[in-house]
């Protein structure tokens, strides 16, 4: 399929960011949008694709970036076979982590597992960033300049990303640094913040209740075969746990013919969410997936925008943190999954209210977890 920027670039205002005020929405990435969970994965199948033709027989580590493109990692990841790790803005116990910073972002503080890349710098020679969308390409370099002073010789580096904005300036300084870029579609930025600007932002936001919320909820805990890849793993292992996952759910489920899902992921948890939701749909079920996000977009009714209802939500893994959920609807069922643990009480009362105001009545939490 040839992708387009009608296809994947809409674009939104941010909010409260004067650094960038604006955010390219990508309809079929399962974050913002909710989208069939097989058009999803033919797009990052095909960026997985461009990987394959230009890396094969080579020892690679994915990095892919939290949180719009943990999904987008895992799945490129898993079809190379190659190592894979996502970068975090999440407390991991006991771990040493290399930080960098995201300057345009909301949450900009980002991470990786400093013991995990050891390891990896035993195993891989070349490391591959991988984004949904590139725009100046400051983060990775800054992530590549770290990674050299730390491991020096050890790496050479790459980027992949969904949508390539950089400049002729910014692509020159990564031609200079001997840095490789693939992207599916390459935009140009000129005019986005204006057209953001222009937009009314009159949509529909609602704030969630923290209650316990009046509607009964079925909850499911999986333990076996968890595996978190905020820590290094083998891309194509954490796709058969991830599909191992999946079928549990589904025989807990019991998915009746016809039936209608919605399945949401949880801020970098969109993996595992959009495999289950994969899974439904091959056994014919209409399903629709996306996840919830740290991202304050602004909302508006205007024909063409891509996002029209904003709900605000208390985050499942911190409870001092605001996340959102856009475009919901109601559903026959409802499946949230996430690797939330301690103290999500409220977060998810938040999100599982925002789905019940929409109409939804059966509403499932599946929580793949270590215990």
């Amino acid at each position: 399929m040839t992708y387009t920027e009608q296809n994947l670039a809409a674009v939104a205002k941010r909010e409260n960011n004067q650094k960038r005020g604006y955010l390219v929405v990508n309809p079929l990435q399962g974050k913002h949008l909710p989208v069939s969970p097989g058009e999803a994965f033919r797009m990052f199948d095909a960026l997985a694709g461009l990987l394959i033709r230009e890396y094969e027989g080579e020892r690679l580590l994915l990095v892919g970036f939290a949180e719009t493109a943990t999904a987008v990692g895992a799945a490129a990841a898993a079809a190379l076979g190659s190592l894979y790790i996502q970068t975090t803005r999440e407390q991991l116990r006991g771990a040493e982590y290399f930080y960098f910073s995201e300057a345009h972002s909301h949450a900009t503080e980002q991470k990786l597992v400093k013991g995990d890349l050891d390891r990896a710098a035993e195993q891989a020679g070349r490391i591959v960033f991988i984004e949904d969308e590139i725009t100046t390409g400051n983060t990775i370099r800054n992530i590549t300049a770290l990674l050299e002073q730390a491991y020096p010789g050890r790496f050479v580096f790459s980027a992949a990303s969904l949508l390539n904005g950089m400049d002729a300036d910014c692509l020159q300084a990564y031609a200079d640094r001997g840095i490789r870029l693939h992207w599916l579609l390459k935009t140009c930025h000129e005019g986005y913040e204006r057209l953001a600007e222009g937009y009314r932002g009159d949509g529909k936001y609602y704030r969630c209740n923290i209650n316990i919320p009046a509607i009964s909820v079925r909850e499911e805990r999986i333990t076996a075969g968890y595996q978190d890849a905020r820590r290094l793993t083998d891309g194509g292992a954490y796709r058969e746990a991830c599909r191992r996952m999946g079928r549990t759910a589904l025989e807990l489920l019991k998915p009746a013919a016809e039936e209608r899902f919605l399945v949401v992921g949880t801020e970098e948890f969109m993996y595992p969410a959009l495999m289950l939701a994969r899974l439904l749909e091959e056994g014919g079920h209409p399903v629709r997936c996306h996840s919830t996000t740290r991202s304050p977009i602004a909302v508006s009714s205007e024909e063409g925008y891509p996002l029209h209802e904003r709900y605000e939500l208390r985050s499942l893994y911190d409870r001092e943190r605001t996340t959102y959920v856009y475009e919901l609807a109601k559903y026959d069922r409802v499946c949230i999954v996430t690797d939330a643990q301690e103290g999500a009480e409220e977060g998810l009362h938040s999100l599982i209210n925002a789905l019940a105001s929409c109409g939804n009545e059966r509403i499932h939490v599946i929580r793949w977890c270590p215990s």
